[in-house]
This record gives structure tokens, sequence and C-alpha cells, in this order.
């Protein structure tokens, strides 16, 4: 018998815990910091160091939505997703959709495309945004979008 009744208080504590991992990924909203947030590229440190500045960074935006949803403009292009922080600094992207139009000469479309995607961390500093995380090094440093609901906090 109470062998029984330990299986079943296992089976409903185990139940529970799945639920509730479920319910986190099925609603991936984040009210930390980032959430109801603009931000605009000022530049990107590739992994080799590089340093590349966007010649108008208002083409390059990201928007964290209170509703766990992500909007970006990435040039001539734009992308959304989901997204959450379940930890201090974490930062954890759904799949991205986003339209694939040819952006013209200089953009940096490509780059960030591809090193957009290994994104895993995040920091505020000084009113800029900084995300990075990405295997091979390299950062991304954003600035408040005029329009932004809210500022970073430093």
């Amino acid at each position: 018998m109470k062998t029984n009744l330990t299986r079943a208080l296992l089976t409903v504590a185990a139940v529970t815990i799945v639920f509730s991992t479920m319910s986190s990924f099925a609603h991936p909203q984040s009210p930390g910091e980032l959430a109801g947030t603009s931000w605009k590229l000022v530049r990107f440190q590739a992994p080799d160091e590089t340093i590349l500045v966007p010649g108008d960074g208002a083409k390059y935006t990201i928007t964290f939505g209170s509703d766990g949803r992500v909007t970006a403009r990435v040039d001539c292009n734009r992308a959304s997703s989901t997204w959450r922080s379940p930890r201090a600094n974490e930062l954890q992207f759904g799949s991205w959709s986003r339209t694939s139009t040819k952006c013209g000469p200089g953009s940096l479309h490509d780059k960030i495309v591809t090193e957009g995607a290994a994104v895993r961390t995040y920091s505020l500093k000084n009113g800029h945004l900084f995300l990075s995380g990405m295997a091979a090094g390299g950062y991304y440093e954003l600035e408040p979008l005029a329009t932004s609901s809210r500022r970073g906090r430093n």
C-alpha cells in the first residue's frame, strides 16, 4: 500500500514538472528588463575582432515585445521569433522566420544573420544593450531607439 502511494505521488510530481516546463516554453514571455524595449545597432564586433559599424543603425533593429515575441529589421529584411530570458542575462530565441530579399552593397545583413542566431547572453551597460554568447566570440552593441517605451538600465 505504501509503495502504491509513493508511486502515485511521484507520478503526480513528474506530471506537474513536465506541464510546468511545457507551459514556460509555450509562453516564452519574460517579465524582465528587455520586455517592451527597442534597440538599434551601434556596432558589431565579429569573432575575428573585426568591428563593423552600420551606416544607418536604424536599419538594424530589434524589439523585445512584452508578449514574448521579438521582431527585427536587418537592413532590407524583417524577422520575427519568440524570446525569453529564463535567468539573469540569459537569452533564448525560438525559430526565426524572415524575409530573404538581397540587400544592397555595404549591407551587414549576411554577417548579422549568420552570427545573430548564436546569441545566448545579454548585458546592459551605460544604457546600451550588449548581445553575445557566440561560440567563436564577438558581440553586438545596441542603443535604445527613440521610440522605445523603456530605456536600458545601467
